[in-house]
């Protein structure tokens, strides 16, 4: 996010890189960590991508380093761009291993309750970014690239709210107690095993 503000709008300061990164609400649909940017400024710098050109104040403001990406800089941001086109890693998935492996034995009524939680969560979360996408675009802080990159995340949280309410729908037709140690789960047959 850093190597690519500086690419596209030339030598600017974190805080400068910081606003961007708020007004397109990043740290939301991203997974950028936006408050250790200042931090990763640094470490590019010690790494040669990116150099620090100036030190500006203004009026009481605190101080500002500006920074300019470097040839090799433009190197490293090519790569992480073909990088990251071609994963298709989508994480870790912590509710999936808790769902998966220590559901069993749980009260159900508590995870649904949870569960119903999160998805709420989530969905005001898919509205938020959605407004977001809708501000940025109608007072020209966004190109219709980066308002499509947001829809993708609006989507993507969409699908979790769908995977939800199918969940919820699940856990209500499971019988109490489920499958218990030892046993099959409903369906499944020993040759599956």
């Amino acid at each position: 996010m850093a190597l690519g503000t500086l690419a596209r709008y030339g030598p600017t300061h974190g805080h400068q890189i910081r606003r961007w990164a708020e007004v397109t609400n990043a740290g939301e649909w991203s997974g950028v960590s936006v408050g250790a940017l200042y931090r990763e400024l640094r470490s590019m710098e010690g790494e040669g991508l990116v150099q620090a050109l100036r030190t500006e104040q203004v009026g009481r403001r605190p101080a500002r380093t500006v920074y300019a990406i470097t040839g090799e800089g433009h190197l490293e941001l090519g790569s992480l761009r073909v990088q990251a086109i071609r994963s298709m890693d989508t994480g870790p998935d912590p509710l999936g291993v808790a769902l998966t492996f220590a559901f069993e034995g749980a009260d159900r009524e508590e995870v649904r309750d949870l569960l119903r939680a999160r998805r709420e969560r989530c969905a005001i979360g898919a509205m938020e970014i959605e407004a977001n996408r809708e501000r940025g675009l109608a007072a020209g802080y966004l190109t219709p690239v980066e308002a499509a990159v947001m829809r993708r995340a609006v989507l993507r949280v969409e699908a979790e709210v769908a995977w939800h309410d199918d969940f919820d729908k699940l856990l209500a037709t499971l019988p109490p107690g489920g499958a218990g140690p030892g046993e099959l789960a409903p369906g499944t047959r020993e040759s599956d095993s």
